[in-house]
């Protein structure tokens, strides 16, 4: 009777282990579904990064036209296109190189009242930025979402009057905290420096920012952002805007900054997604 019993009870454990092996955590997920984690989240336009990381095989593409308005001077467009790729084991790889076109015309320094000099635009390619974001929470769907992005421009890329001499590497610990099931709050701490030596170090830029998104309907919704940079002194702005999503894998945004007594800025921008 007992080996019998040993027998069945193998026999059901044997019949259930393979339903029990379909349910993968993620598919165990009460949050899988979420709009928050499911709807395509950039990195643009503000200064916040989103800890949302692609899966494996996205692509995501990444651009936005912002116009300067300073107090004085020239005013120009910063244009900043940005390339996502999702890779294995929760790592993204990204590549970005924004360009700017300062309209002509500030005066130099050499000027004078009876012969003013206009000094060309310092405009063109900035360098080559190129980095990887690394997935830190135990997978794509939770609640609290954590990675950390390391990234730096390259050396002696983009135009002549705007090229560096010189590595310049940065990292944001990004940190995402979804609120009920289709709201968020997006944070960043970071530090950069112009340089590898010690003195770069030491005259690096701290970097703090937090972020609000939301939806205003099945597909539009805002976002706000607080930020503020520096070491000695600090720069401190905002930034707000309305996005649309005409489909889940395209988002279309309107947006506006300030920075507090310093420049104003107005842009578009566009974040497409490919890849499942």
């Amino acid at each position: 009777m007992r080996t019998t019993t040993l027998w069945a009870t193998a026999a059901l454990l044997g019949a259930a282990a393979p339903a029990l092996a379909q349910n993968t955590p993620e598919e165990n997920n009460p949050n899988l579904d979420a709009p928050f984690v499911r709807n395509l989240r950039a990195d643009r336009p503000g200064q916040t990064v989103t800890a949302q990381v692609l899966r494996a095989g996205q692509f995501q593409l990444e651009a936005g036209a912002l116009r300067q308005l300073p107090r004085a001077g020239a005013a120009g467009w910063l244009v900043a296109p940005t390339l996502r790729i999702g890779f294995f084991n929760g790592m993204e790889l990204r590549v970005s190189q924004p360009y700017q076109s300062l309209a002509p015309g500030a005066p130099a320094a050499t000027a004078t009242a009876d012969a003013p000099l206009l000094a060309p635009a310092r405009g063109g390619w900035a360098p080559l930025v190129v980095g990887t974001k690394l997935m830190l929470s135990p997978n794509y769907d939770t609640r609290t979402q954590v990675a950390l992005l390391a990234e730096t421009a390259i050396p002696s890329t983009g135009a002549p009057a705007l090229k560096q001499a010189h590595w310049a590497p940065a990292a944001r610990l990004l940190v995402s905290e979804q609120l009920g099931q289709r709201f968020g709050l997006e944070a960043n701490l970071g530090f950069g420096q112009q340089g590898l030596t010690l003195a770069d170090v030491e005259a690096g830029q701290f970097l703090g920012t937090l972020a609000l998104n939301g939806p205003l309907g099945n597909r539009a919704g805002f976002f706000v952002e607080g930020y503020t940079a520096g070491r000695a002194a600090w720069n401190t702005g905002a930034t707000a805007g309305l996005y649309w999503r005409p489909t889940p894998l395209l988002r279309l945004d309107l947006n506006t900054g300030r920075v507090l007594g310093g420049t104003a800025t107005a842009g578009a921008g566009l974040a497409l997604r490919l890849g499942r």
